[in-house]
């Protein structure tokens, strides 16, 4: 990818204690681009994401956003640069006393001195933006799961953020509300201007709105590219993840003794 680069990647090792989770990571997310981190659970994806984010530093390498090393900001800093970028947590995570205006409007009346009034017009818009203005009023526990994470999309960009964090935005979704958020995940990102990582393991559904993968096993990177190319991947386990093969590298029976083995041999006899 050639465009001028929002966020880069280099070099990123990342250790719990002892074990490594992620090992020689390099990524570059270009400005408007929408950029998809995809492989099996446990793989290093939101790590990748936290690490983006400052909640992780990393054992060593280096992680830029707007120009700045993420790792080597103070919290003033790193507080400033948090305010530039939105978040959707996995299952949205609606503050729950909250109403769905109340949960939009959070951000901007802690980051900004705007007057109500404003806020107001502000919050409306963006629900708009989701499908959702009729729904101001309702509270978090009256919402559907795809409603939900429309109100979690419109808190993510309340502030109009340069970098928007996806952590697996389609996860429990049913198909129609899965295309939903799909599409605005894309054209939320081309209105704002802004980049998106979106990490995730519903690959059909990423492919349709994405500009470019990074397919990440064990902690590495294994495969990249843009969505076709992905899909024409000669890799042995993005073939197997892509087109959903029960077995591969990743294997469909978990290991065991021979099955003549196990079925033959008689059981004990308890006295």
């Amino acid at each position: 990818m050639s465009q001028e680069p929002l966020v880069e990647i280099r070099d990123l090792n990342f250790t719990y204690d002892s074990r490594p989770v992620l090992t020689g990571i390099n990524m570059t997310i270009p400005k408007g681009k929408v950029v998809a981190v995809m492989g099996s659970s446990g793989c290093g994806k939101t790590t990748t994401l936290r690490v983006i984010g400052g909640q992780l530093k990393p054992t060593s390498g280096t992680v830029t956003v707007g120009g700045q090393a993420v790792h080597e900001l103070d919290g003033d800093g790193l507080y400033a640069l948090r305010r530039r970028m939105g978040m959707l947590f996995q299952f949205g995570a609606l503050f729950t006393d909250m109403s769905v205006y109340d949960n939009i409007a959070f951000q901007m009346r802690e980051h900004t001195d705007l007057p109500e009034s404003v806020i107001r017009d502000l919050v409306m818009m963006k629900l708009h933006a989701v499908g959702l203005r009729g729904a101001h009023d309702l509270m978090p526990a009256e919402l559907s799961g795809g409603m939900a994470r429309r109100v979690a999309l419109a808190r993510a960009v309340a502030l109009d953020p340069m970098l928007i964090l996806y952590d697996e935005p389609f996860a429990g979704l049913d198909p129609i509300s899965l295309s939903i958020i799909g599409e605005l995940i894309r054209k939320l990102n081309d209105v704002l201007g802004a980049s998106s990582v979106v990490v995730t393991h519903d690959v059909q559904e990423s492919l349709k709105i994405v500009d470019y993968v990074y397919f990440v096993s064990a902690g590495k990177i294994v495969a990249e590219g843009t969505a076709e190319e992905i899909k024409r991947s000669t890799v042995p386990y993005v073939h197997q993840f892509v087109w959903g093969e029960a077995d591969g590298p990743v294997p469909f029976h978990y290991p065991a003794r021979p099955y003549g083995d196990e079925i033959m041999e008689r059981p004990s006899l308890r006295g």
